[in-house]
């Protein structure tokens, strides 16, 4: 069996894709390397944000479904979404910057033996910056070179996922007995599980907690979390695997994109596998991806009806200059 290689991508909902857009361009540097809709929902918005390249394991994605309240976090959640650093330093540089853009975080903690950062937006999304210097595993991804971060300190690709459930022996049965994850350490109510290679790249952090109430998703919650393996035929092989076990898939979804396979594993929480490709170069060049409003080829006939439906936002930035941000 063909094991999982590692976090593919992260879903969020957001109350507003102008906001989203400025917050990961301006404030955390990542690189918009796709703006399209939602396949299943034409008049909602779906941008990627992603490392230099748009490749597999740096993408944080999202919806904004038009009048779709708040969420509340709770248990049975995906909770907190992570992204990797280069070093402990970065985490310091990162403690001025967001203090300077006045984004609220925790100050610099260790877990699991690793540095952290975590922080909100003004979704009250949950995220983390997650230090790679004492990593090993599944490699990350390449900085946006024009971005506003000095590339030492830049994101890089999706660090450990968060995810916080009611029964915690159901969900470790289906990381180990389905999923084929390990538990390599504990520390407290929270589990680290990895998968494949390894490393923040390959890990999901699980926590049991059986006293706050349920999770409502909405806007600044997590709606689906994507796991990669290499190509079709591997999916295959997990679409037999998950029928085996007797979960209700999604069965084949081409997303253009890459090519995919969903399955909710517990209360609440769906998961994705995807493929690592075909990724996001095909059909926009490298120095203007993600400033157009991109259509897989089964929406492009539809192009009038969707662009009357969402409104403009400019993206443009291959005719901007960025200067690099010490602090």
């Amino acid at each position: 069996m063909n094991h999982l290689k590692g976090i593919h991508h992260v879903t969020a909902i957001t109350s507003s894709a102008e906001e989203n857009y400025k917050f990961f361009t301006f404030v955390l540097g990542m690189r918009l390397v796709k703006k399209t809709v939602n396949q299943d929902d034409i008049q909602t918005y779906h941008l990627f944000f992603a490392d230099d390249k748009g490749n597999a394991g740096t993408d944080m994605t999202f919806f904004d479904f038009p009048n779709i309240p708040k969420g509340v976090h709770g248990t049975n959640e995906i909770s907190k979404t992570s992204f990797r650093v280069p070093t402990d330093a970065a985490l310091d540089y990162w403690v001025k910057r967001f203090d300077r853009l006045q984004v609220n975080h925790t100050g610099i903690k260790e877990q699991f033996g690793k540095k952290t950062l975590s922080f909100v937006d003004f979704d009250d999304q949950q995220y983390q910056l997650i230090s790679d210097e004492h990593n090993n595993g599944v490699a990350s991804g390449t900085p946006w070179k024009d971005g506003p971060i000095p590339l030492e300190y830049a994101i890089t690709g999706l660090g450990p996922l968060f995810v916080r459930v009611a029964n915690f022996k159901y969900f470790k049965d289906v990381l180990e007995k389905v999923m084929l994850f390990t538990e390599i350490a504990e520390e407290g109510d929270f589990h680290l599980f990895e998968v494949g290679e390894g490393g923040n790249g390959a890990q999901l952090v699980v926590e049991y907690n059986s006293v706050l109430p349920l999770a409502r998703q909405g806007f600044g919650t997590v709606h689906h979390a994507a796991f990669r393996v290499e190509d079709r035929a591997v999916l295959n092989e997990w679409t037999e695997r998950f029928d085996s076990f007797g979960f209700h898939t999604s069965g084949y979804v081409n997303r253009h994109f890459f090519e995919s396979l969903y399955a909710r594993v517990a209360p609440q929480i769906l998961f994705e596998l995807a493929t690592d490709g075909p990724g996001f170069m095909g059909d926009e060049p490298y120095e203007t991806l993600g400033e157009k409003l991109s259509l897989p080829p089964f929406l492009e006939p539809k192009r009038a009806q969707i662009e009357e439906l969402v409104r403009p936002i400019d993206t443009v930035r291959s005719t901007k200059k960025f200067d690099k941000e010490y602090e």
